[in-house]
């Protein structure tokens, strides 16, 4: 059996090589989108503590005024 390398040389190049080049494409964007979910999940995790922080400062002065609005009260029942 005759191998015509002209045929495998270019097999390689038209077939291969392309292919190839499309799967290291292919790891490279999910790579970079590997990194890209990794930094938003980060910056996810950091708004949602801000905002459980801000919610749980909201409530306490809204427990406050209602304390102060308690007080008057039952300093104008007196």
């Amino acid at each position: 059996m005759d191998i015509n390398f002209d045929v495998v040389n270019a097999v390689i190049q038209w077939v291969v090589l392309p292919m190839a080049a499309f799967v290291w494409i292919i790891y490279q964007r999910q790579s970079d989108h590997h990194t890209d979910i990794a930094v938003l999940k980060a910056q996810h995790e950091g708004t949602k503590l801000a905002h459980d922080r801000e919610l749980k400062e909201m409530k306490e002065t809204i427990k406050a005024i209602f304390m102060k609005l308690d007080t008057i009260e039952q300093a104008l029942r007196k």
